[in-house]
């Protein structure tokens, strides 16, 4: 963990009514970014009543190079190309490009597919249920690789060399920002929110299996097990009752199952 400087004018524009604010920094092609979607699923689920929350796209140097071409050039694929897509995706609403950002990481990491392309990145915004022609368009337009360039100068100005990591803050601005780098215990994240709150955080009852499905498209037994509280078994029996019922469909990946909500892969 590290402490950060306080807030920048541009940072401190973004105040919100929730007490708490999380900034979590993302690089697609990371591995480990994969593993904090999971995180961040289930804090927004018990927790979101307490904060919000901002994806902010990170890559390297060496991936930024000739970014100006990538959105517009249908030749060659472009290894930044997936961070402007996510931002293109949050032109519809902060859930559609979440759920973006979700199904992108399943097509690197779960199918091993090519991310850095028109083509899929749009073939993701039809699977996700995204208006796939206003994505198209935001895509292509200059304002997502300015909002991309946005992300890259918020990670320079916080000084944030590494993803995936979340940087916390409470809304006084005068108070610093903590950083936490890499991927640790859910609990961790829970503590350090609420030492920023002052105080312990309630839970929120969480939704119906179906809503937390429309909400979030898939996931894996074991974060459904954690966020209903009960065990792996009992998680998996309501889960096949709706596989039976084709409202969701079971993927086996690396060791762990993941369910999405019925639609075509």
């Amino acid at each position: 963990m590290n402490l950060l400087p306080n807030h920048s004018e541009m940072l401190a524009a973004e105040c919100s009514s929730k007490p708490l604010e999380l900034y979590v920094f993302i690089d697609p092609s990371d591995a480990g970014c994969y593993g904090l979607i999971p995180v961040l699923r289930r804090l927004q689920v018990e927790y979101e009543q307490y904060f919000t929350y901002r994806i902010i796209m990170k890559t390297s140097l060496s991936q930024q190079k000739n970014l100006g071409q990538g959105p517009h050039d249908t030749r060659v694929p472009h290894p930044a190309l997936p961070a402007v897509a996510v931002k293109a995706a949050e032109f519809q609403g902060k859930r559609a490009g979440f759920k973006y950002l979700s199904r992108l990481l399943d097509y690197r990491f779960l199918k091993g597919r090519d991310i850095t392309t028109q083509e899929v990145l749009l073939e993701i915004a039809e699977l996700t249920g995204i208006d796939a022609a206003e994505f198209i368009q935001d895509f292509r337009s200059v304002n997502a690789a300015k909002s991309f360039q946005c992300d890259l100068y918020i990670s320079r100005e916080m000084e944030v060399h590494q993803a995936p990591s979340f940087v916390f803050f409470n809304n006084n601005f005068e108070d610093e920002g903590l950083m936490v780098e890499g991927i640790h215990d859910y609990e961790m994240y829970v503590k350090v929110l609420e030492e920023l709150l002052g105080r312990q955080m309630e839970k929120a009852v969480p939704p119906s299996l179906d809503e937390l499905f429309r909400r979030f498209d898939s996931l894996t037994t074991g974060e459904i097990a954690a966020i209903y509280k009960v065990n792996v078994r009992t998680a998996e029996r309501e889960l096949k009752k709706r596989l039976l019922q084709r409202r969701i469909e079971c993927l086996p990946v690396r060791g762990a199952t993941l369910w999405r909500r019925k639609m075509d892969l």
